[in-house]
């Protein structure tokens, strides 16, 4: 790393490792030197392995595959720095997994965001930096500064390589989704076609009633936040298929598929789905559908904007080309 980034620290936790080293390439920095136990009784504990006092430092830790147990070491990584005497903290949590919990839509519910915002201020972090939250109103939760960060134009500097483009149509999987699946018609410059999607319960299962938009022998990029369970992905992939449309494939921000999606989508028309490396997903390494696009690069260009103290909105307005080179390492 350049001299006048030297005080800038990244470390990693558990389910950030990779990540983490992803962008200290990226910036030509070294990964902090730390350790983390796991005993078997279930508890955790962190150890920083090198002086952080008067350094600003960056935890790697997204909130996955195994929310709870990642949500406590992050809070254990964020007291150990402030008792270390790090300048400035930022929590860096690529994947938010408790975003979803963001209202109180029916009685005696927590707001689960709310809580672990509060539990991630109060631990110590002076910064927190995300990517594609289910609901940006979750910002507001956190009195600190935070930073929304997008996949969408990584994703579709992507998809632009793909030999799919032609007669390409944009779907949303519901009404909810669809003004984000508007802003990939307009990166990509295509049309935008809804699924008329419905869930009644809080299980994992929605029905697609209806397809809105022309779709009859265009190529279809279904695109979502996340997906769980795969099955919304291949529902809508059905619909789409009834209703005359040619090649079909995905794209998300996050992959959160288990073995079981994973066969859900194997077995499906879709031909590919393409995601983020937000989560660190082992399961989904063996399928040949699934396509990782790292946005490590992203995440290290607004670490490196934070620092000299410009603006991080420039990233969504003009992506540097140095994170779309990165997209063909």
């Amino acid at each position: 790393m350049h001299s006048e980034y030297g005080d800038i620290k990244i470390f990693a936790g558990s389910a950030g490792m990779s990540f983490a080293k992803k962008m200290c390439k990226y910036l030509g920095a070294e990964l902090g030197k730390s350790e983390v136990i796991h005993f078997s009784d279930g508890n955790i504990f962190i150890r920083i392995l090198e002086t952080v006092r008067d350094k600003d430092v960056y935890i790697v830790q997204p909130i996955g595959l195994d929310p709870n147990n990642e949500l406590v070491e992050l809070l254990f990584w964020l007291d150990s720095f402030r008792r270390a005497s790090a300048s400035s903290i930022t929590a860096i949590v690529p994947y938010f997994g408790y975003a979803k919990g963001d209202k109180k839509d029916e009685p005696r519910v927590s707001i689960r965001a709310r809580v672990c915002a509060d539990c991630i201020e109060l631990e110590g972090a002076d910064r927190f930096i995300t990517m594609d939250l289910h609901s940006p109103q979750v910002q507001g939760f956190f009195k600190i500064p935070s930073d929304h960060l997008y996949s969408l134009p990584v994703l579709c500097e992507y998809v632009k390589g793909l030999d799919i483009m032609e007669d390409l149509v944009v779907v949303s999987p519901d009404a909810g989704f669809a003004k984000n699946a508007r802003k990939y018609a307009d990166y990509l410059g295509t049309p935008v076609a809804i699924g008329d999607k419905t869930r009644t319960g809080h299980d994992e299962n929605a029905k697609i009633l209806e397809i809105i938009g022309n779709v009859e022998g265009k190529n279809c990029l279904i695109v979502d936040d996340f997906t769980i369970s795969g099955g919304t992905l291949v529902d809508i992939a059905n619909g789409l298929k009834a209703k005359g449309a040619k090649r079909i494939g995905a794209c998300l921000g996050h992959n959160m598929l288990r073995e079981k999606g994973v066969k859900k989508i194997d077995d499906s028309i879709l031909e590919f789905v393409i995601s983020t490396d937000t989560v660190e997903n082992h399961f989904i390494q063996e399928s040949k559908k699934m396509i990782t696009v790292s946005v490590a690069p992203l995440f290290a260009e607004a670490v490196q904007r934070i620092h000299e103290r410009v603006a991080v909105s420039d990233l969504f307005e003009d992506l540097p080309k140095k994170v779309i080179d990165s997209l063909m390492d």
